[in-house]
């Protein structure tokens, strides 16, 4: 079972609470070089120059995710601080943020500022990837449910060669459907308010959602992109199961015969 070392939301309130553990101070964040990549102000205490391989990922990321999803491209700044090593990072995460478990990045939104905050690991690429998605993401479609949200950063983490396809998403899910009877639900995920309500079968069953609009049919595709559109004009938007339901009765079977077809697909290869 693939495990995450991202928590991407994090509830403002839970870092507000006692006052002195707000906003991060400046002092402790990564100051030494400072980098724009296009909406990326990156911070960090090592070097990196404009066409370092993640960054210019990173910027290719935002292209993607506007063609895929429709979407204008964001112009708000998104700062991404960056730590040389695990340990300062968790001396930061301990000092600032001593309620919310360890994790090898997050993003956090606030209602001035977008922010990553992530250190240089060998998963960093895909950390980043994921965090960033999810700035690109608020800057445009300000609301978005939080299992869409983490369901498009799942899809856009992974090499953009790959097309979404994020084959641990997918292992797992054909494992509980073959062994647990798993079924999808996205009722329930519908109900989730807090990242930390999610486990990894979450955050599979949210990727799965989104692999299959975006790949299986144009109107399961133009359904997700409308719901998007409708977000980002600021027009008041219902449960997007509602929006499945209107072109299957039973959107989960749907989903669950997808996947075992992708499964069997994948496993010829």
């Amino acid at each position: 079972m693939r495990m995450r070392g991202n928590l991407s939301i994090i509830v403002l309130t839970l870092l507000l609470v006692g006052g002195c553990r707000g906003w991060p101070r400046p002092a402790a964040l990564p100051d030494a070089y400072h980098i724009r990549v296009g909406q990326l102000h990156i911070h960090s205490d090592f070097e990196l120059t404009e066409d370092n391989r993640i960054l210019r990922d990173l910027t290719t990321e935002r292209e993607n995710i506007c063609r895929t999803l429709g979407l204008p491209p964001g112009h708000e700044v998104i700062d991404v601080h960056l730590f040389r090593d695990g340990e300062r990072y968790a001396e930061f995460l301990a000092r600032h943020f001593p309620g919310v478990p360890s994790r090898r990045a997050f993003f956090l939104e606030t209602d001035a500022r977008l922010a990553v905050y992530a250190h240089w690991s060998d998963r960093m690429a895909e950390d980043l990837r994921h965090e960033v998605a999810h700035g690109y993401l608020h800057a445009v479609v300000p609301g978005i449910p939080l299992w869409l949200d983490e369901g498009l950063a799942e899809f856009f983490e992974v090499p953009q060669n790959l097309n979404g396809f994020n084959q641990p998403h997918l292992a797992l899910l054909s494992d509980m459907m073959q062994h647990d009877g798993w079924k999808p639900d996205l009722a329930r995920l519908e109900r989730l308010r807090d990242a930390t309500q999610m486990d990894q079968r979450d955050y599979a069953e949210s990727w799965a959602w989104v692999y299959a609009m975006l790949h299986s049919n144009p109107e399961q595709r133009e359904v997700l992109t409308n719901y998007l559109a409708d977000i980002h004009q600021g027009r008041a938007v219902e449960p997007l199961s509602r929006r499945l339901a209107a072109l299957s009765a039973e959107p989960e079977q749907t989903l669950s015969k997808y996947l075992a077809g992708l499964k069997q697909n994948t496993t010829v290869r």
